[in-house]
Order: C-alpha cells, then sequence, then structure tokens
C-alpha cells in the first residue's frame, strides 16, 4: 500500500504515569495499536513544529487555549503538585492510506521534555477563560557548554537513541574523544 495522507501525533508522557495522546484532526483516532488518540486544533502554520523537527530550534511551546476555569484549576494543581514539568513529549508522524487508515508504525520526529509552564487568564463574554502553554525543550537546549565546546559522543548516541529509539545508534561524533588532545599536520605538496 502507498501512503497517501500523514498524521500528525502528539504523545504526553506525564511523570504522574499518565499518557496523552494527540492528533491533528477531529475526534478519536483509532491507530494500529488500537490506541485512541484525541483530536486536537493545530495551527494552520506549523512552522515551529517544523523548525524542532529539523532541528532549527530547540523549544517548542505547545498551548491550551480557551480553557474553562475548572479544567484550568485541575491543571494549577498538576502543576504545583509536579506532576506536569518533567513530562516527555514525543511528535511522531503517522502514514495513512487513501481511507486515512494507519500504514505502519509512527516515526518519532522530536522528543523533548516540559521545562516550564505558562498560565494566562482572561474574561471572554463574562466567562474566565485560561491558556496554557507547555515550553518543550529537548536535551540540547538544557546542556551548557563553554564556549568552544563540541558535540561529545556519548551525547550524540543519547540523542540518536531518544530521537530514533530501536535504530542504530549515530556514530557520527564517535572519534571526538580520540582528538582531545591531537595535532593534525596537514601535508606539504612540493612542486
Amino acid at each position: 500500500m502507498t501512503t497517501k495522507s500523514i498524521r500528525i501525533m502528539i504523545q504526553i508522557d506525564w511523570p504522574s504515569s499518565a499518557i496523552d495522546r494527540l492528533w491533528d484532526g477531529a475526534g478519536p483516532f483509532v491507530d494500529s495499536d488500537g490506541e485512541v488518540w484525541h483530536g486536537c486544533s493545530l495551527p494552520d502554520d506549523l512552522d515551529e513544529i517544523e523548525q524542532v523537527i529539523n532541528g532549527e530550534a530547540y523549544v517548542l511551546n505547545l498551548s491550551l487555549m480557551n480553557v474553562a476555569a475548572e479544567d484550568a484549576a485541575l491543571h494549577w494543581l498538576s502543576y504545583t503538585e509536579s506532576q506536569i514539568v518533567g513530562g516527555v513529549v514525543k511528535i511522531m508522524i503517522q502514514p495513512c492510506d487513501a481511507e486515512d487508515q494507519p500504514l505502519g508504525a509512527r516515526e518519532v520526529m522530536f522528543t523533548g521534555r516540559v521545562d516550564n509552564v505558562i498560565f494566562e487568564d482572561l474574561v471572554v463574554n463574562g466567562r474566565p477563560v485560561s491558556t496554557i502553554t507547555a515550553e518543550v525543550a529537548n536535551r540540547f537546549n538544557m546542556r551548557r557548554l563553554k564556549h568552544g565546546g563540541v558535540l561529545s559522543d556519548a551525547d550524540q548516541r543519547a540523542r540518536s537513541a531518544a530521537v530514533n529509539p530501536g535504530e542504530d545508534p549515530d556514530r557520527f561524533c564517535e572519534r571526538i574523544p580520540l582528538l582531545q588532545d591531537k595535532t593534525i599536520n596537514w601535508p606539504r605538496f612540493t612542486s
């Protein structure tokens, strides 16, 4: 079968062991494993998601908008009890056939952790509503490198394991430790 469309899937594993599964559509979506994903509204302009997938940005802002006051209070309680910060967020792509049924496994495109949560409260038509924004950062945003610092082999292998679980580790930086105190002499060409 040929892929005719793709679905953007967002999985959030909270520290409290709860799992939220969201997809870019309306209503429930049942994947090939029988898991139910709830519909959500992603912006028409997916630039921010595209930038984190391509490695051009290290932080992704995910927002829940027009949250009722009661639900916002529950989210605030979860936040104060440390059940939100540290949650793992994965953005995946699910290939689908012509009838929007899943084809094969999802591909993980971005993995990060909830680093911060911002709560904004407004009154709309006499009714209080909230916007809750989770700032999701990947492991490289959390690193603090000195000027001139380099990516280590261990960090690159950890990144490849998180981004592509089950695949062969990325060997891009494996020779970095060998070059730590090495001087490279360039060949001299004589005419």
